[in-house]
């Protein structure tokens, strides 16, 4: 008998499959593959960083520059040091500017924020219409400022205004007519009136958010609990929506102090500089008198207090949740 040389089937398929375990030899690619393969990503994002840098970057490096100055259009400018900042921290102006911006901060702020979570509760309940009630509550925010403080400034008119109507000939509450805009102690309150009134929509909005992200389980594992309503809403409530606190207090903290438009327009800083803001003493400062070296002076230490006054916020405000 001879030997069956002929290779078997076994035989033939082990190479093949040999062969096709073999891993490939690694392609050597050049250092500026990443780049290539990253280049449409660049060239997207590459219009709004054009503009960023035009629009955003390059006027704070000018005016950072122009501080220093004793900045003239027409004539060589000169250089002055620290001089308008050292005038600013002397300039008595300044300091009430300061002190107005700061306390319209702390009365515009909190309103906005509990007014806001207030009527974020009422209307994140299952109520008949609650759509329209959300946009009437928010039409406010869309509304032009201009317009608003045009609208504000009649009513507090001191003579046809509709508050002195209502709470002299109506309700009978004071003895005459009020120039509010008008007192140095009514004049600031009545602004801050109106910056409630126009952001307790957005605010509203952004808690809305909050309130319907808090899991329903929660509720009504308290609720067997037998907790109240109360203790449900500072329990659970309040601890899992804190990073919207925290978000919504630094964005109306920063909103307060760039306050500018409504007191332009209502009062001009006046009476005695009694409304008078950072951004309306820097305003004419700058374009009024075109001192544009102090004004970007005062520009600089505004947006530094800006920083430093969000910083703090965030850090003191933001703290690990426990419900």
């Amino acid at each position: 008998m001879g030997l069956n040389t002929a290779p078997s089937s076994v035989s033939t398929e082990l190479p093949k499959k040999a062969q096709l375990e073999i891993p490939p030899a690694p392609v050597e690619r050049s250092r500026w593959y990443p780049f290539k393969k990253a280049l449409p990503i660049y060239l997207f994002i590459a219009p709004g960083v054009i503009l960023f840098l035009l629009w955003t970057v390059y006027p704070l490096v000018n005016l950072f520059i122009m501080s220093f100055f004793q900045w003239n259009l027409i004539k060589p400018s000169v250089f002055t040091g620290l001089d308008n900042y050292t005038r600013a921290f002397g300039d008595e102006i300044f300091w009430q500017a300061l002190r107005n911006t700061i306390m319209y901060a702390v009365i515009s702020v909190p309103g906005q924020l509990v007014l806001g979570l207030g009527v974020a509760l009422l209307v994140n309940q299952k109520l008949p219409f609650r759509s329209l009630f959300r946009t009437l509550f928010y039409l406010p925010v869309v509304s032009s400022w201009l317009v608003v403080s045009l609208i504000f400034m009649y009513l507090y008119n001191s003579q046809a205004g509709l508050i002195n109507y209502v709470l002299k000939d109506i309700l009978n509450i004071i003895p005459s007519y009020q120039a509010w805009l008008q007192n140095p102690v009514t004049a600031l309150l009545a602004i801050c009136v109106l910056g409630i009134w126009k952001g307790v929509g957005w605010t509203m909005v952004i808690f809305l958010a909050g309130l319907q992200s808090v899991p329903p389980t929660l509720y009504e594992s308290a609720a067997i609990d037998g907790a109240n309503n109360w203790r449900r809403f500072w329990h659970i409530t309040l601890p899992l929506i804190r990073p919207t606190v925290v978000f919504a207090t630094v964005m109306l903290s920063i909103g307060a102090f760039n306050v500018f438009i409504q007191v332009y327009v209502m009062t001009g800083g006046g009476p005695q500089h009694s409304t008078e803001t950072l951004m309306t003493y820097m305003y004419s400062e700058a374009f009024k008198f075109l001192d544009l070296g102090y004004g970007a002076a005062l520009s600089w230490i505004f947006t530094t207090g800006i920083f430093v006054v969000s910083l703090i916020e965030i850090k003191f405000l933001r703290r690990p949740m426990e419900y």
